[in-house]
């Protein structure tokens, strides 16, 4: 059975965030990274070499595939900002710009209503810990 490549590391969190070339992107990483902690209470971590994600749960699906993961977290990649918000991102499609399977993209975070945001983060963090717990 395949293993996943997007494992927790222990390269510097910080560190890899001053490295973001766009002031602008830096900046909104480093906010991510507050309500991030503050709401899952948990400490940034490294998943590969570009995810910073918060806490980590262990899941197994009926096909027998399992594995580990974060609760939420986010990636400054070069066009956008992605977040994930591995469940319940489905129920925002209708107000989101450009969504992925377990993710959402945006240019920068005051393209977004923080507190849609953060109700976005602490929904799949709930929901996830109600499952997988």
């Amino acid at each position: 059975m395949a293993k996943n490549k997007t494992i927790p590391n222990e390269t510097d969190v910080a560190i890899f965030l001053n490295k973001i070339v766009d002031d602008q992107k830096r900046r909104d990483a480093f906010e991510l990274l507050k309500i991030m902690e503050e709401i899952t209470k948990e400490k940034p971590k490294m998943w590969g070499t570009s995810i910073v994600g918060f806490g980590e749960y262990h899941y197994k699906y009926d096909s027998g595939r399992e594995g580990d993961m974060f609760l939420s977290g986010f990636s400054p990649r070069k066009q956008n900002m992605a977040i994930y918000v591995v469940s319940g991102v489905e129920k925002y499609e209708s107000i989101l710009h450009k969504i992925g399977k377990s993710c959402f993209y945006i240019k920068k975070l005051e393209d977004i209503d923080k507190d849609l945001l953060i109700e976005m983060i602490k929904d799949s963090v709930n929901k996830i810990k109600q499952k997988y717990s």
